[in-house]
């Protein structure tokens, strides 16, 4: 991935104590693409004690969503799991909870703060919890491209469509300009309807998912895509492929899912006979073509639950959950084993550690309202005018 210059930011370095209990976020921190090896170490025991007894102080007036990925320790504590769509939604069928803890990124906690109601505070237990591919595009940066589209004299012919791994001005952007949202689950939906309106489609901010979802399940060609770098001039695209394409693909990407490759592919295949690959559709378009199975984090999920005994599997997705489905079914015997031989799980969901949440449940519990993630009216109006689009989908 081609980077901007690193610039002078005119911040303070965030003390480190308030790092670590969640209450601030440095913009110098990492975002999600480092693989340290190994996952973290488990919390103190006495935390969990915590968390229990703060969880029950508070009773039906907190609301625990669990994204997928997050760590089994924090997991254990979410009154929901799933992928983060459906998070929000469970989240805004229940008006009578008070607090809405996000045990997830920071798009998954707006998201859900631009569905749920306005009584209703949803708080991210780390704030420095992010998303390297939400971060690959900024609303200056679509702005910018959106002006390059309209010097080619192609804006107008342009659906803008956006995955819901994008930041609430990503939303925005593409509600006002008449796009939608789109899950793993049902981009090939949103891309046939956004096809329906105009010739062109600019995908956000994700690439793969894009570009899988364009020549796997709609039949067009690599050469049908092209993709826009926001760190080149014009995208690093001439107006005449910008008027040429079918497919506008943002230069953004999973940094997890991102590190999958054929060779992981061949490799598992070599080491384990008879494997069957499954992977997310976030990975590159060439494992995607060798794999055995593509799918959703609740496609995998479900494909794993309806293997038959004795089957095995080499799954292409972030850590935490491939670790869990191994243990769920190891006494079906059923195999179960990440795809890359490299260790790599994603940084920032693993920011939401059990001392973060203890912090935050505790705080709750006191009547202290902390790391609230609020998004504001106009670019909630827009965002929920895409994702109301998105439920529309036929």
């Amino acid at each position: 991935m081609t980077t901007a210059q690193p610039q002078e930011l005119d911040v303070q370095p965030t003390p480190l104590a308030l790092l670590l209990l969640g209450r601030e976020a440095d913009p110098r921190s990492e975002r999600g693409v480092e693989c340290p090896g190994d996952l973290p170490s488990p919390s103190d025991p006495d935390l969990v004690a915590r968390a229990r007894a703060a969880k029950e102080k508070l009773g039906d007036k907190v609301f625990v969503l669990g994204h997928h990925y997050q760590r089994d320790e924090v997991i254990q504590f979410a009154d929901v799991t799933g992928d983060s769509f459906k998070l929000a939604r469970d989240a805004a069928a229940r008006p009578e909870a008070e607090y809405i803890v996000f045990c997830g990124v920071h798009f998954m906690a707006e998201s859900a703060d631009i569905l749920t109601s306005d009584d209703q505070k949803v708080v991210l237990p780390d704030l420095a919890a992010g998303c390297s591919m939400a971060d690959m595009a900024t609303a200056e940066q679509v702005a910018e491209c959106w002006d390059v589209l309209t010097e080619a004299g192609i804006a107008e012919q342009v659906v803008p469509v956006s995955y819901m791994n994008s930041s609430a001005d990503i939303k925005a952007f593409t509600g006002k300009h008449g796009g939608t949202i789109c899950t793993s689950s049902n981009a090939e939906r949103a891309l046939n309807w956004a096809f329906e309106q105009e010739e062109k489609v600019l995908f956000l901010p994700d690439q793969h998912l894009g570009r899988n979802t364009a020549v796997r399940d709609l039949g067009m060609s690599l050469e049908d895509c092209v993709v826009y770098n926001p760190h080149r001039p014009n995208g690093g695209l001439t107006t005449e492929e910008l008027r040429a394409a079918k497919m506008i693909l943002w230069r953004g990407h999973c940094s997890v899912h991102g590190r999958f490759s054929l060779d992981s592919v061949n490799d598992v295949r070599e080491r384990i006979p008879g494997v069957n690959v499954l992977v997310h559709p976030e990975c590159k378009h060439e494992v995607v073509a060798a794999a055995d199975y593509v799918g959703s984090t609740e496609y995998i999920i479900k494909a794993l639950e309806a293997a038959p005994a004795g089957s095995k599997w080499a799954i292409g997705t972030e850590l935490n959950l491939v670790r869990r489905l191994a243990n769920r079914f190891a006494s079906e015997d059923k195999e179960i084993v990440f795809l890359d031989k490299t260790v790599c799980f994603c940084s920032t969901m693993n920011r939401i550690d059990l001392p973060h949440l203890v912090w935050a449940l505790e705080s709750l519990a006191e009547g202290t309202l902390v790391n609230r993630i609020e998004v504001d009216k106009e670019t909630e109006a827009f965002a929920k005018l895409a994702l109301e689009r998105m439920l529309a989908l036929p």
